[in-house]
Order: structure tokens, then C-alpha cells, then sequence
């Protein structure tokens, strides 16, 4: 609460310090404000920017890192009673002291004697600690805003060259953030190379490659009956390419055409209210489709091929038609039909786009030369925006391989090498989420592999995108 009280405070005394830079180099230019180097608001805002910013990242950084700080100085002494517990009851104990001194519910775990009056000193210490930081950060950022004022309004003068001075801290921004976001990528794939690593000295990874058996239960003793474990991940990526492929089959053509009908026949009219209804689909969360998919497309498919096995049944198709009778509402099909019509507005937006962005003038040639509409989009306008298009199919593929949700709620967790689309199989994204639900120790092959899975998905994802760009750039048209 503290700290939004102190960021609200930091932002009224920018405004107040914005308007007052802003008035003084007015009244120093006598009015004139065709004398001044800069407008008038980049003075107030290169004021405001010294007062307002290094505070308010003071504020963030100490809100983010305080309840570490707090934790790490509050297990600096341990009293005695506690020091006779394990690792995991310390974790606990110092959990409900922090939980009680800031007026949460700390655990159910009973505490008597020296270890009730350890915790409730370690309470009252965590509560002295806690408002150390905050009031500490208040008093430091409200020194930090005074020493910008007095940096700041000295310099406030008609050629002081204050545009040039805010878009230097601007141009900071953008490479702050940008760092940020390469910083970001670079620790997202040293974690999983390295998890990766250790589950790869485990197991061997031609035998994760190439395995054709996926059963990751691993006996943690020896009385235990789980085996060895099996960590072939070819079966989870035989379901994940089968449901991406069953998807793409619905959203290419349904997602290209609408397309090219919104981009080439429609009204503006019919553009404004078609447009709009389809991208409502890219908004729906994805465990929503799930729903659809596990509670109404799975019985409407199960009733439908329930019904042709009937029909078939005992004359000379029998094993199939006995087959159909046996299918079940989690198969490939669903996942993949449904995760194909949450995939439309993504292929039909971004094909209507690169559609509307061949010229005119290409169009207007093709008439004037007797093609018919038609003629003109299959001949002159498709092969201009073939490479986007395919790039915003592989753009969509990409998507449809990350995808967890749909397949879990619609396709089951039975890892199977199959590519019939009736039958139940699991995907790379499900298994990562299995692995790694509930309490886990990031010590055994079964946890580890979780990241193996992930980083082969990691290189699949970025070959596709790559291969993507490749084709953008090798077939784009340069047009004037």
C-alpha cells in the first residue's frame, strides 16, 4: 500500500515540477516562445524527468526485491529451537512468521513453548524489517527527487537544449527495454540448455530423439514398481504434428478464403461486420475451446462415427464398422478441428492483410487486359501474396504446436505413435505440463526431461519461424 502511495505521491510532484519548469523558462523567454530552443513542454518534462524517474525506480526495484531482502536478513539468526529443524519445517516456520507480521494466515502447523515464542519474535522482527524497507525506499526516493529538482531547474534556461536532452533519455528507455527483452531470451535458453543438459547426462539423446516409448515413471527405491523409465519422444511429437496438420487442414482454406472474400468481394460494409465477428475468435482463451471441444465436439463426432459403425457393421466392413462403434470423445480429430477454428481469425487476418497489400495497380493492369476477377486474384493478386501467405501459415503452425489447453481437455495424455485421427494422443506441450504439476524435485530424468521436451520444441518452433522469414524475404515483390 505504501508503495503506491509513494509512486502516486512521485507522479503529483512530476506534474507539479512539469508545470513549474514549464512557467519559468516561459516568463525567462519574456513570453516569447519562438525565442526558446525547444517547446515549452520538453523543459517541463526534462524537469519532471529527474525528479520523477530515478525515485519511482527506486520505489519499483525495492516493491520487487523487498520481500527477498526481508527473508534472507530474518534467517540471519536463528534461534535455537528453530536450528533443530529440518530445511523444509524452517521454510515453514519462517513462512507463517512473515505470514503473521503482515496480517496473513499462516500455516496449520501447531507451535508450543520455545518455538511460539521464537515465532513471535521472528514475527515482530519481520514487521520492524518490512517497515524498515518500505520507509527507508519513501525517505530515499524522496531524496532522489529532491537532488533531480536541484540537478534539473538550474539548467532550465530559453537555450537550454531541452528536446534533445529528453529524447536522449527516450533513446535510454528503448535500449533499456530492449536490453531487457534480449536479456529476457538469453535466460529463457541458457535455463532449458542447461536443465536440458543434466536430463541429456541421464538419459542418452539419441534414445530421447529416437525412442518410440514415452513412460518417464521412474522407481524412486527399489521396493518401488515403476521401472526404469522410458523417454522416447516420438510418440509426443508423431500427436503433435498429427493435431497441427488436422488444424491446418481447417483453418488454411477456411482462413485463405475468407481472405481473399474480405479483401476482394466484400462491401465495405460486409468488411466492417465480417472482419470484426471473426476476430472475436482470436480473443476467446483457449481453455474455452477446450470446453467446446471436450463437451460438444466430442460427442457430435462420437454419435456420428458411433452411427457409420452401426451402419456398417456385419456385412464385409465389419472390423471397421465395429471399430467406429468403439470411438470415444478424446481422439486427434477433435483437438484438431477445434484448435483449426481457433486458428482462422489468426491465418484470415493476416492473409487479408498481406492480400490488401498488393498494389492497385497490379489489379487495375489485369482488367484493363480482359482477366475476370477471378482470373485476376487466382493469376496476378495470389502469386504476389503467396510468400506472406505463406508465411502467415507457418506463422500459424508455429501456433498450433505450442498449443496445450485444447489438446488436454480433447485429445488425452496417452502418448501413442499413431497417425489415425480417431484415436487418443498426447502432444510435447501436454507432457511438459504433466511433468511438471505439483510439488517436483528438479533431480530425476522424469522432472528433467520436461525441459528436454522443451528445448527440442524451443528449436522446432524456431526452425519454422526462420524458415518463415526466409521465404518472405527470398519471394517478396519490391513494388513502387
Amino acid at each position: 500500500m505504501l508503495t503506491w502511495i509513494a509512486l502516486t505521491a512521485l507522479l503529483l510532484f512530476s506534474i507539479a515540477t512539469y508545470m513549474a519548469a514549464r512557467r519559468r523558462v516561459v516568463a525567462a523567454s519574456g513570453g516569447k516562445t519562438a525565442a526558446l530552443h525547444s517547446l515549452p513542454g520538453y523543459y517541463g518534462t526534462y524537469a519532471a524527468l529527474w525528479v520523477g524517474a530515478p525515485a519511482a525506480l527506486l520505489v519499483l526495484v525495492l516493491a520487487m526485491f523487498g520481500p527477498r531482502l526481508e527473508a534472507g536478513v530474518l534467517r540471519v539468526d536463528p534461534p535455537a529451537a528453530v536450528q533443530n529443524l529440518t530445511g523444509p519445517q524452517q521454510d515453514v516456520f519462517y513462512n507463517d512468521a512473515r505470514a503473521i507480521a503482515h496480517g496473513g494466515r499462516p500455516s496449520e502447523t501447531i507451535y508450543d513453548g520455545p518455538l511460539k515464542t521464537a515465532l513471535d519474535e521472528k514475527a515482530a522482527q519481520s514487521q520492524r524489517i518490512s517497515g524498515l524497507i518500505e520507509y527507508g525506499a519513501i525517505g530515499l526516493a524522496v531524496i532522489l527527487a529532491g537532488a533531480g529538482a536541484v540537478i534539473a531547474f538550474p539548467r532550465i534556461s530559453p537555450q537550454f537544449r531541452a528536446r534533445n536532452k529528453v529524447e536522449g533519455w527516450i533513446a535510454g528507455l528503448f535500449i533499456a527495454c530492449s536490453v531487457t527483452a534480449v536479456l529476457t531470451t538469453i535466460g529463457i535458453v541458457g535455463s532449458l540448455v542447461w536443465e536440458s543438459w543434466r536430463f541429456f547426462q541421464a538419459v542418452p539423446i539419441h534414445e530421447f530423439l529416437f525412442g518410440t516409448e514415452w513412460n518417464p515413471q521412474i522407481a524412486m527405491r527399489a521396493d518401488q514398481f515403476a521401472g526404469a523409465g522410458a523417454f522416447g519422444a516420438v510418440p509426443l511429437f508423431v500427436g503433435t504434428f498429427l493435431i497441427m496438420l488436422i488444424a491446418m487442414i481447417v483453418a488454411a482454406p477456411i482462413g485463405l478464403f475468407s481472405a481473399i472474400y474480405l479483401s476482394e468481394y466484400a462491401s465495405s460494409l460486409s468488411r466492417s461486420v465480417v472482419k470484426p465477428l471473426l476476430e472475436i475468435l482470436a480473443g476467446v482463451p483457449t481453455v474455452v475451446y477446450g470446453f467446446f471441444a471436450a463437451l460438444t465436439v466430442g460427442p457430435l463426432f462420437r454419435a456420428f462415427f458411433n452411427w457409420i459403425g452401426a451402419q456398417i457393421a456385419g456385412g464385409p466392413f465389419d472390423g471397421l464398422g465395429q471399430y467406429l462403434m468403439q470411438v470415444q470423445n478424446q481422439m486427434a480429430l477433435v483437438a484438431g478441428a477445434v484448435m483449426g477454428i481457433m486458428l482462422i481469425p489468426f491465418v484470415s487476418s493476416l492473409s487479408d492483410d498481406i492480400i490488401n497489400a498488393v498494389p492497385q495497380s497490379l489489379r487495375d493492369g489485369s482488367l484493363a487486359m480482359g482477366a475476370t476477377r477471378s482470373e485476376t486474384i487466382k493469376k496476378v493478386v495470389l502469386p504476389a501474396a503467396l510468400p506472406g501467405i505463406m508465411a502467415a501459415m507457418l506463422l500459424a503452425i508455429s501456433r498450433a504446436v505450442g498449443e496445450t489447453m485444447i489438446v488436454t481437455m480433447a485429445a488425452g495424455l496417452q502418448a501413442k505413435t499413431t497417425l489415425n485421427p480417431l484415436d487418443t494422443v498426447t502432444t510435447v506441450t501436454v507432457q511438459i505440463v504433466t511433468l511438471l504439476t505439483g510439488d517436483q524435485e528438479f533431480d530425476s530424468p522424469k522432472t528433467l526431461s520436461a525441459f528436454g521436451l522443451g528445448l527440442t520444441l524451443f528449436v522446432v518452433t524456431l526452425i519454422l519461424n526462420i524458415v518463415a522469414l526466409r521465404i518472405v524475404q527470398k519471394y517478396r515483390e519490391q513494388y513502387d
